[in-house]
Order: structure tokens, then C-alpha cells, then sequence
């Protein structure tokens, strides 16, 4: 008697960690363009911050710091779009996603954490990343700035940016009840990065005692590299401790989050 012969059954596709961040990227774009206050603090006000530091600086010496308007206001464009497309966005979507329970069930799937984390950041870092290329070029041309003297400087401490922001994100949102309080806690750092970072008042300006401390805070070492790359005068020292000063604020945020980070709804 003869064997039936059968179907093989196809095979299962096989994913790639690539390929599962970008699925769940695409998904969370679709949720994010449904949220109209994320995408009016993503879109609209990055684009309208500049121009309050644009009049805060007519009552500037710039020149006696060595910088002009379009270098205050420049690197003030990025640290805008950083904080407010990037950070305060992402500490919402983690927070209303966890209290959905949507990080719980992506966790039962192939998906690792860390997949999950920068898949759901993705759409936030990309218009993030579009919107700090859109407002340089804006700044530029507007604003008569020659070509960066350190392009690298600008481009490292875009990208430490974008890093920074997400992963300082997550951190708030680890400490983050709700998305009602996820309008609130980003708020600490919105503020103190405005004013002690160098984005309205350049650190240049400040009592050495106080831009000592400010070099410490998140954003400062981006503005500064941003700043640095456009005019050329940042110094390999003041380069390298700018970078560490990012990396460092990273590797806090990352220990935060492994630390602390919930999945699932606070009870």
C-alpha cells in the first residue's frame, strides 16, 4: 500500500530584530499621528521656540562671547526639537502604552525589551532627527550662517541627542503613573535644560560658577558640540568632555531603566 503523499507545510518567515522594530515602528506612527497634543509638542512648537530666542538675543553682547544670533539660535532649534519631539513625545507613549498594556503582550511575543524600547522611539527619533535638519537648514538660511566648521561635532552630538532623549524618556516614564501625569514630569527637565543649557542664555554669558554647573545638565553638551561644530572654536578638550559628559548622562538613563522601568500598570 502506498504512502499518501503530503503538503509540506511552510515554513514560519523569519524575523529579523530589524524587521520587528520596524513593524512595531510603523505601528506606533499610525498611533502617534491619532494623538493630536503629541503631534502639536512634536511639530508645532519646535518651530516656534527659535524665534522667542531669536528677540532674547537682541539684548545679548554675543559678540563679546564670541558667538552671533544664528549660533544662540541655531543649536536652540535643535535642543527644542530634542526635547519636545523627542523626550516629552516618547515619555507619553511609553507611559499611555504601558497602561494600555500593549508592552505586556509585545513582551509574550519574539520581540526582546530593547527591541520594543527603540522600536516604539523610532517615529519619535526620525521626526525628531527631520525637524533638527529642516530648522538648521531654516537657521542658515535666514539667519546668514556660513557652512559648521566641525560638521562631525554637529552630527555626533545630534545623534548623542537623539540617543539621550529616548533613553531619558524612558527613565521619566519609569517614574510616571500615568498619561495624565505624562504631561507633568517631563516638565523638571524642559526647564532647567531652556534655561541652564545654553539655549536662551549662552553658557558663555554666565558667572563661571554657574556655567560650570550648567555643563553638567543633559542638554548642554549637545548644544555645546552643535555650537562648537558651527563656529570651529570648540577645543579638542572641550570636545571630548562635552562627549563624555553625553555618554555618561546615556549610561545613567540606561541603568535607570533596566533599574526601574515598569511593564506593566502601576496598582
Amino acid at each position: 500500500m502506498s504512502a499518501i503523499p503530503t503538503t509540506p507545510r511552510p515554513a514560519a518567515a523569519a524575523t529579523t530584530p530589524l524587521s520587528r522594530m520596524t513593524a512595531l515602528a510603523r505601528a506606533e506612527l499610525t498611533l502617534l499621528g491619532r494623538t493630536r497634543g503629541a503631534l502639536v509638542a512634536a511639530l508645532f512648537v519646535p518651530l516656534v521656540m527659535p524665534v522667542s530666542v531669536r528677540s532674547a538675543a537682541e539684548g545679548m553682547d554675543l559678540a563679546g562671547a564670541g558667538l552671533s544670533t544664528g549660533t544662540l539660535v541655531l543649536p536652540a532649534a535643535v535642543g527644542f526639537s530634542l526635547l519636545f519631539a523627542v523626550y516629552s513625545v516618547l515619555v507619553g507613549v511609553f507611559v499611555v502604552r504601558r497602561e494600555e498594556l500593549v508592552l505586556k503582550r509585545l513582551r509574550t511575543g519574539e520581540l526582546r525589551d530593547v527591541e520594543i524600547l527603540a522600536g516604539a522611539s523610532l517615529p519619535a527619533a526620525l521626526t525628531g532627527l527631520a525637524q533638527c535638519l529642516l530648522l538648521t537648514a531654516g537657521c542658515a538660511a535666514l539667519l546668514d550662517l556660513s557652512a559648521p566648521s566641525a560638521p562631525h561635532l554637529v552630527v555626533l552630538g545630534l545623534l548623542l541627542g537623539l540617543v539621550m532623549c529616548a533613553a531619558l524618556a524612558a527613565a521619566t516614564a519609569s517614574f510616571t503613573r500615568t498619561g495624565e501625569s505624562a504631561q507633568a514630569t517631563p516638565m523638571p527637565l524642559l526647564l532647567v535644560s531652556m534655561i541652564g543649557s545654553g539655549m536662551f542664555w549662552p553658557l558663555e554669558l554666565m558667572p563661571d560658577r554657574v556655567a560650570s554647573i550648567c555643563e553638567l545638565l543633559p542638554l548642554t553638551p549637545i548644544v555645546t558640540l552643535v555650537r562648537g561644530g558651527w563656529t570651529g572654536d570648540l577645543s579638542a578638550y572641550e570636545a571630548l568632555g562635552a562627549l563624555a559628559t553625553a555618554v555618561a548622562w546615556i549610561l545613567v538613563a540606561v541603568f535607570a531603566v533596566r533599574r526601574w522601568f515598569r511593564w506593566e500598570p502601576r496598582r
